[in-house]
């Protein structure tokens, strides 16, 4: 309760001087484009960045996630990218109470703020909030924990079908707590994980404007493919093995090191290993833009499409 009291303060002190303040949300799958357009942007606005990119939050993480690059952190300045140690406890209601009192406070030097990434679950939170969702009855969590353990993810994955195909199109499929929280409320509930985390959108004071960048599908798997092959020669696999004593973390469940880390356990070569990170990747961006498609207020553009972008900002 105290957090959702501080949230609502919060935003009745944002409302009275904040409406022609605006959020410029800039998304879009893997590799599209996102970073060099947002400088850009955030240079012609006099716009900080907020990062949405919820793998480059952790500090530790800097090759595999594309984190940005200590020229480009030094050209605009940038929130929530390496803030986080893999072995730091943090989630989406965290993110938002804190990055809606960040807002309050760039809001009053400039007009404009940009939310730059590509996890839809934090950029939702950002703009319509996360509702209190139920925890379920012990019997429930039980229940979910034994089917993990006997089936394992992909029964956690059917069971998720059958309940909520809207949230089973679009949830990370390898990231299965995300999985079991949705089951688990589904299951205390007999409502869908997607209806009971939209009901109840709230308004927030500030204007948001989104904007999904994205290319033709052969064109972003290239772009997808090319960037495997410069992280590796950037030193991923380096990254990697300093990181493998930690790969039980959540924030280690992620394409690029969980592939690698089954390498070091020699169940893949090493060109497997590289290849999968390729497939897993393209596979992620279609779930991406499989989330993003449902923003019925947004505009899609092609990364090089800026004046267009701003036109439609200025609107």
């Amino acid at each position: 309760m105290k957090r959702i009291h501080s949230l609502a303060m919060l935003n009745h002190l944002m409302t009275s001087w904040m409406k022609n303040k605006c959020l410029l949300v800039l998304t879009g799958p893997t590799a599209v484009g996102k970073t060099d357009l947002s400088l850009e942007i955030a240079r012609t606005l006099n716009a900080e960045i907020l990062s949405a990119d919820a793998r480059q939050f952790y500090k530790e993480l800097q090759i595999g996630t594309a984190a940005p690059s200590k020229q480009i952190l030094e050209a605009v300045k940038h929130h929530f990218v390496g803030h986080l140690s893999v072995q730091d406890y943090y989630n989406v209601a965290m993110f938002e109470q804190q990055a809606l009192q960040l807002l309050q406070k760039l809001f009053q030097t400039s007009d404009y703020a940009l939310l730059v990434g590509g996890s839809g679950l934090y950029i939702d939170t950002l703009c319509y909030g996360i509702d209190e969702l139920p925890d379920p009855e012990p019997i429930v969590r039980l229940e979910i924990d034994n089917l993990y353990e006997k089936e394992g993810l992909s029964g956690l994955r059917k069971l998720l079908k059958q309940l909520d195909p809207d949230y089973y199109s679009s949830v990370d499929p390898a990231n299965h707590k995300r999985i079991m929280r949705a089951l688990e409320v589904c299951l205390a509930t007999g409502k869908t994980f997607t209806e009971l985390r939209t009901s109840n959108q709230k308004q927030r004071p500030f204007l948001i404007k989104k904007v999904v960048l994205n290319r033709p599908r052969q064109e972003l798997f290239s772009r997808i493919n090319q960037r495997v092959v410069e992280m590796i020669q950037a030193g991923l696999i380096e990254e990697t093995i300093s990181l493998h004593n930690m790969r039980h973390l959540n924030a280690l469940n992620t394409v690029g090191y969980k592939e690698l880390f089954f390498w070091l356990s020699n169940k893949w070569t090493l060109k497997t290993a590289i290849e999968k990170i390729k497939t897993s990747t393209r596979r992620y961006a279609k779930r991406q833009l499989t989330w993003f498609r449902r923003y019925e207020d947004a505009a899609f553009f092609h990364p090089s499409e800026k004046d267009k972008i701003l036109d439609y900002l200025n609107a």
